[in-house]
Formats: C-alpha cells, structure tokens, sequence
C-alpha cells in the first residue's frame, strides 16, 4: 500500500506580483528538498501551449511527500508558515487566491492486506 502523499498548490498573485510571488516560491524549494519525506517538490509557471489550453492559477506547485504525517510536518515548518502568512492571509501580501489539495494514488476501497 502506498503512503505517499501527492500535494498541488496552486497559486494566483495579485496583479503585476507574478514574478515576485514565483521568486518566493523558489525560496522555498532548497530546505524542502532537504526533508527526508520529500520526494518532489517543484514550482513551476504557467506558459502558452496549443496543446494544452485549459485555464488554472499562473503558479502552481507539484509536490510528493513520503506520507500524510510527513507531508502535515512540512506544513508546520515556520518556514512555510511565515510564508502563507506574508504572502497569502495578509491583506499586503502578493497572492490574490491559493488552492492547496492533497491526493493519494490508492483507489477506493483498497484491501491490500496489513503487513
């Protein structure tokens, strides 16, 4: 049974604030990738592609965590927490709207035996 954690973290910055919010979002990738549970942990930015013409928020993160426990640590390193606070929740702050959604690539009702 997997225990990974597959987390997508979409972001909208405020307008004219699309670089400054991916440069603070690249802040965060070098201590992440030093977490022993991560596993990927990419920002990457929206770009004009014929073959891909669906609508999302500009910025959006990629990440797979080990497990659920290790990916909810991550969340609480003061780091990331500073983060959402300056960047997010405050009124100041550069990011209009985030989305932040967790997945598991286990199909419902999986009965893999306990070893």
């Amino acid at each position: 049974m997997s225990e990974k954690i597959y987390c997508i973290a979409s972001f909208k910055p405020k307008a004219g604030k699309e670089e400054e919010v991916f440069k603070a979002l690249q802040s965060l990738e070098p201590n992440t990738h030093r977490e022993d549970a991560c596993i990927h942990y990419t920002v990457t930015r929206q770009i004009d592609n014929p073959f891909a013409t669906g609508t999302s928020y500009p910025i959006v993160f990629h990440e797979i965590w080990a497990s659920r426990e290790e990916f909810e640590a991550h969340c609480q390193r003061k780091e990331i927490q500073d983060f959402f606070a300056k960047h997010v929740e405050s009124p100041d702050g550069d990011i209009e709207d985030a989305n932040v959604c967790v997945y598991t690539d286990e199909p419902w009702n999986y009965d893999a035996p306990k070893v």
